[in-house]
């Protein structure tokens, strides 16, 4: 059985330093969904794309990279969206976005949407972000969740990640009902104190501990550290080790789902998972994009992965 992410991919350009511009490609799930077969986990990307060369150029790249692409439907007509990366000499990094008729926003209002659904009822694990709430509009929304639903109902799990983009929401209230919505049927979450404060403001605590009471939850705080609690028991507070330079902090939150995915699948607590987390996360913010080259991505020995990969 297969790990699906669910979102978008984009075309990135990154503003260099002497303000030209490096293509690529990248999108919260797609990040995660790129890192998790690099570390050998198999893993389908669930998304909607135009016929257009960059189309053409995205789905080659997944493939290439190991990740599967048999529930990517095609748009004619259609292109992705483009978004723009400007990072300060600090490496935190600024988003400027174009993809209010992306094909990705579409994917669950296509004629064969109904086999991406039924995809999902037979996979070990599904993820998706607040990114892709925000892409579907409410009639998609809730296809989304009745397919989440009898998906768990199947015995896969569901992992959200809160990533939130105020723009990519016509308010807030609207947002707030899709994320308690999520929150309730997830049984793994990675939340974020920059995601949730802004959205839920001074409540988010509670928001998040009474959506999530019998859930897998990490909290990525403030600083490089982050807080995971299992059901019942006690959080845990677990450190990330120093990076020697922060160059680009892209796709940060989206290596750590993935490698703590990946660890957890492999039968590694929550704790230790964390752990491995912040050693790809702290990999991929020594390197500028979202994907860092395939050269400078740590082996499993070196993230604290025992082993080879658990069978699908």
């Amino acid at each position: 059985m297969r790990v699906v992410c669910i979102g978008e991919c984009m075309v990135e350009l990154r503003e260099e330093p002497d303000g030209r511009f490096a293509r690529a490609f990248g999108g919260d799930t797609l990040n995660t969904a790129v890192y998790l077969a690099r570390l050998g986990v198999a893993v389908d990307y669930a998304t909607a794309l135009g016929d257009d060369a960059w189309s053409a150029e995205m789905l080659a790249a997944w493939q290439q990279e190991g990740v599967g692409s048999a529930l990517v439907l095609r748009c004619p007509g259609m292109m992705p969206g483009l978004y723009v990366i400007q990072t300060d000499p600090g490496g935190e990094r600024r988003f400027l976005y174009w993809r209010d008729t992306s094909a990705a926003r579409r994917l669950f209002a296509l004629p064969d949407t109904g086999r991406v659904i039924a995809a999902l009822a037979d996979c070990r694990l599904v993820y998706y972000s607040g990114i892709s709430l925000s892409l579907y509009g409410e009639d998609g929304r809730a296809r989304l969740a009745q397919a989440l639903l009898a998906a768990r109902a199947r015995g896969a799990r569901i992992a959200f990640d809160t990533n939130f983009r105020p723009r990519g929401w016509p308010d807030r209230a609207v947002a707030q009902t899709a994320f308690r919505t999520a929150l309730t049927g997830a049984d793994l979450v990675f939340a974020s104190v920059d995601d949730l404060a802004p959205l839920f403001g001074a409540i988010w605590e509670g928001e998040i501990a009474g959506a999530t009471p019998d859930a897998e939850v990490v909290v990525k705080l403030g600083e490089p550290r982050c807080t995971v609690r299992h059901g019942a028991a006690a959080p845990v507070t677990v450190a990330a080790p120093p990076v020697a330079a922060v160059v680009d902090t892209t796709a940060a939150g989206d290596s750590f789902a993935a490698a703590y995915i990946a660890a957890r699948l492999d039968g590694l607590p929550p704790a230790r998972a964390a752990e491995v987390g912040h050693r790809l996360a702290g990999a991929v913010v020594a390197h500028r994009g979202a994907i860092i080259p395939r050269a400078a991505m740590p082996s499993r020995a070196a993230l604290g992965l025992e082993g080879s990969p658990t069978a699908p």
